[in-house]
């Protein structure tokens, strides 16, 4: 289980105007910010975020090729592919300088997918488009036609509130859009399983070759998911599940291994709001180990979620439970607090699900990092007097205690200085069957602290 803590940190970028849109992705060790005209390179895998590298494009640049749209990494993370508003392809080489390896050719294009060799680009009349990361171009295909019937998939009850669905199934026939524009491709390496998501909210799921992204003549179209009105997807890929994000502000979870099949939904309506007070699903990112999948809306804020439906964590203030009308924000409101109170663009966590990194809805150019802690797998530690509960973080173990008066008290241990920077992050955390000791492994090795007498041991060399 995943828990917050602390205030969002801000990550400062350079100062610049507002962004009409930007984008953001992660490699690793590596991330990069992706604005209208500049792409900026930082560490994600130590506690300190350096600048590694910065390329900003000149106004004739901008005013001829457009400004930059979207941004993806090699699987090997030495190129970047950036796709400008003009349409043009930019693919640069990650070293320490600014060279520019290749420029593509002109093609309208909404999404990009990658693999070690190739790039699949979706195009705006709903074909497909492979680019080698050499910037050879093979050409475009479109998705072979099929039809839908009412066995093929599970569609979604038109009820907003959470739980299990119990719907049915609707028959319509469907054929794959060749006019609509493609605005998200999802693939699944370990299933070999390919989404494409059009402007219109079809998802349409295709088979690939064991070669993934060529011969793209390979990818067929097999079947429509979800209820039509998807604006985003996102798979997980060890659970085997799909969320589904839809105009409605709600979240569909389907689970891959049993024909399609809708687990449940998930969204705010139970707390109060509606989607006129957080508009549609944005974004949607699974945590590394998928046990948990962060929801953000187009207008306001973001939540955490549990595969379960648990809601872990949310940004929107909980004002009432009753669902019968919605706390709507008036303007004169203090809610300076709140985050991402104007929606959320992006979010992507880091490597080990320690942070969630997000981007607010035309903001300036910042990132929120909200940080996050995970349950011990002793589930407590019983100690002489006290109750704990121990949930580590990616420097620090976060020790709840029960108070004689009932109340929880939350203690922050940070780690050593003598071990944690060398063997950051913490990896396991396990507690003594007296409940006296916990004992704390990074990369390499472990030290154990003695919740008694409030002391570290630190063994040999931590390095």
């Amino acid at each position: 289980m995943y828990m917050a803590y602390g205030y969002p940190q801000v990550i400062p970028l350079e100062q610049g105007r507002v962004l009409r849109r930007k984008r953001s992705f992660t490699s690793n060790s590596l991330a990069d910010s992706c604005s209208s005209f500049r792409l900026r390179i930082s560490s994600s895998g130590a506690p300190l975020r350096l600048r590694l590298g910065n390329y900003k494009r000149d106004a004739d640049s901008v005013k001829r090729e457009g400004e930059n749209l979207q941004a993806v990494w090699s699987p090997d993370s030495r190129l970047i592919a950036v796709l400008t508003s003009s349409f043009f392809l930019h693919i640069f080489k990650v070293q320490f300088t600014e060279r520019k390896v290749q420029k593509g050719g002109k093609q309208p294009s909404g999404a990009i997918l990658c693999d070690n060799k190739h790039m699949l680009l979706g195009l705006s009349d709903g074909s497909l488009y492979s680019i080698s990361w050499k910037g050879e171009f093979y050409g475009a295909f479109e998705l072979d036609s099929f039809e839908r019937n009412s066995s093929e998939v599970t569609t979604l009850p038109h009820s907003l509130v959470n739980g299990i669905a119990s719907g049915g199934s609707q028959g319509l026939n469907y054929k794959v859009s060749k006019k609509s524009a493609t605005a998200q491709l999802e693939f699944c390496v370990s299933m070999g399983l390919l989404l494409v998501l059009n402007s219109d909210g079809e998802l349409v799921s295709c088979s690939v070759s064991k070669k993934f992204l060529k011969p793209v003549e390979s990818i067929k179209a097999e079947k429509s998911l979800g209820s039509g009105n998807a604006v985003c997807t996102s798979i997980a890929g060890d659970q085997q599940i799909l969320a589904v994000g839809t105009r409605r502000g709600v979240v569909e979870l389907y689970d891959l291994a049993e024909s399609v099949s809708l687990i449940r939904t998930v969204s705010l309506y139970d707390w109060g709001y509606s989607m006129d007070d957080t508009g549609s699903v944005s974004c949607i990112a699974w945590t590394p180990d998928n046990s948990a999948f962060a929801v953000g809306w187009k207008l306001r804020g973001l939540t955490v979620w549990s595969v379960s439906g648990c809601r872990l964590m949310s940004t929107i203030r909980q004002i009432g439970l009753s669902s019968v009308s919605s706390p709507v924000v008036m303007p004169n409101q203090d809610c300076k607090y709140e985050p991402l109170m104007g929606g959320t663009s992006l979010m992507q966590w880091d490597e080990y699900g320690y942070r969630l990194y997000a981007i607010e809805e035309g903001s300036l150019e910042r990132i929120l990092a909200f940080s996050f802690g995970k349950c011990c797998l002793s589930r407590g530690v019983s100690g002489m007097t006290h109750v704990h509960q121990v949930i580590y973080g990616e420097d620090r173990l976060l020790v709840v205690q029960s108070e004689d008066t009932d109340e929880l008290k939350m203690l922050h241990l940070n780690l050593p200085v003598s071990y944690i920077p060398q063997n950051w992050p913490v990896q396991h955390v396990a507690a003594s069957k007296n409940g006296m000791y916990l004992a704390v492994a990074g990369l390499h090795g472990l030290i154990l602290y003695d919740i008694r007498l409030k002391k570290w041991r630190v063994f040999g060399d931590v390095s």
